[in-house]
């Protein structure tokens, strides 16, 4: 797994936690005043990056948390068959397929470049690319 550790006070809305093992993206954080006697508490809302599942966590604000290392890559495009597109990387030209999400159903043809983020070992489809990159 490549993540890093952070303070859980630290984070901010946009930011990424890895919940349950899950990849996610911040959506809120509330941090509660320490009582007399307690310390100061986080309650965090984040969504799945890739099941856009709610999950939520409660912990004491020094406490630490992992925070997911996005690498951001382009590929290019070589077929597509179904809801999947066969892609080389345009550094290390790897061949893989990727799921072409429901957004970028309609824009994604052979040749295009794509850009796909590898979160935690699996990799997904996020924008197109506009123009070539030579």
């Amino acid at each position: 797994m490549t993540t890093k550790i952070m303070g859980a006070g630290q984070l901010k809305s946009g930011s990424f936690v890895v919940v349950d093992g899950v990849a996610c993206k911040v959506a809120d954080v509330t941090l509660s005043k320490p009582g007399k006697h307690g310390a100061m508490k986080a309650r965090i809302v984040a969504i799945g990056i890739l099941d856009e599942k709610k999950r939520d966590l409660v912990m004491p604000a020094s406490e630490n948390v992992e925070v997911p290392i996005i690498e951001k890559h382009t590929a290019q495009v070589l077929s597509i068959a179904g809801d999947v597109a066969n892609v080389m990387d345009a550094e290390t030209y790897e061949t893989f397929d990727l799921p072409i999400p429901a957004d970028l159903k309609a824009v994604v043809t052979e040749g295009a470049q794509v850009l796909y983020w590898d979160i935690l070992g699996q990799k997904v489809m996020k924008q197109l690319r506009s123009g070539s990159e030579e």
